[in-house]
């Protein structure tokens, strides 16, 4: 069409390691999504955020409160408790397979809009990393943008 603009279309990947200190919990990583966006001088598109393990997960929630924090990991422990009782897979310790579980209830991966650099997050959301074993561990999420250049 005449006067149409056309738009190059762009794609940034990168991987990030994370260190789940506590054990299993909630990590928030909104804000290194949001630099990686800003160092990259990413516009408008979409992030795709992937975890690498079966052991933890990513989940948008809550950013505010910390107690909602504490509920959720409250409810999964209640939902699917640690324990051999009920596993076969029991070689990795008794968290590993309830582990398994709560990531398959959850997501090993986001995706989130960008507008103009920015996450189109709600007000009170973030974005966690979710922890599932109760020890801690070194985890990786990969970082895919498409969409358009600063």
């Amino acid at each position: 069409m005449v006067g149409e603009k056309l738009v190059s279309l762009i794609q940034r990947q990168e991987t990030f390691a994370f260190n789940t200190g506590r054990g299993a919990g909630l990590y928030d990583f909104t804000s290194d999504v949001q630099a990686w966006l800003r160092e990259e001088r990413l516009g408008t598109g979409q992030i795709n955020l992937f975890c690498q393990h079966t052991a933890a997960s990513l989940i948008i929630q809550e950013n505010v409160d910390p107690d909602v924090q504490a509920d959720l990991l409250s409810f999964f422990r209640r939902l699917v408790p640690d324990g051999p009782d009920g596993y076969i897979h029991t070689l990795e310790g008794p968290d590993d397979m309830p582990a398994h579980i709560k990531t398959a209830l959850t997501a090993s991966q986001l995706t989130v809009p960008v507008n103009k650099g920015r996450l189109m997050l709600g007000t009170w959301q973030g974005i966690y990393l979710f922890e599932h074993r109760t020890s801690p561990h070194r985890r990786s999420v990969v970082f895919h943008f498409i969409g358009e250049e600063l």
